[in-house]
């Protein structure tokens, strides 16, 4: 599994936005190489709310647990809920272990830092979870799809 396999995924999703940050544009250079999922049927960045998924590829000042910053390693961060969190790891979001290795590869892990949000996390996905990971994309994709029309039904 690529991050090119995942983006291309995320660009089939009806409603999707998919925001890849660079030299030249308007966001910080931090996030330049990083990628950004969202639900946007109208084709703009939501001002008031958070992607459904991220891509990864480098440590941030508040995030090095998963160690991105050598040549080759990225990480898929997805929002799973509170339920699928649970059954995905075994443990409740907000109580996740702390004692793990989470720079290991082609593993679904509790995210390091938005593990009590629901978020997971898989460091360079690959045969083991490769299917997996485009299933929870395509999932996280229509639950911000269903937010969405809950709000403009509200």
């Amino acid at each position: 599994m690529t991050m090119e396999q995942i983006i291309a995924a995320v660009y089939a999703l009806p409603g999707s936005l998919v925001l890849a940050p660079g030299p030249g544009s308007e966001f910080p250079e931090l996030a330049w190489g990083d990628t950004f999922f969202y639900y946007a049927p109208d084709g703009h960045v939501p001002t008031n709310t958070q992607p459904y998924a991220t891509i990864v590829t480098k440590d941030y000042p508040d995030d090095t647990a998963s160690g991105l910053d050598p040549s080759g390693r990225w990480r898929l961060n997805i929002h799973v809920g509170r339920s699928r969190f649970t059954e995905l790891t075994g443990e409740t979001p907000g109580d996740a272990r702390h004692d793990r290795d989470f720079g290991a590869t082609d593993v679904v892990l509790p995210h390091p830092v938005y593990s009590a949000l629901g978020w997971i996390a898989i460091v360079n996905p690959a045969d083991d979870t490769g299917d997996l990971a485009l299933e929870l994309v395509r999932d996280a994709h229509e639950a911000a799809a269903a937010r969405r029309r809950r709000r403009q039904d509200d």
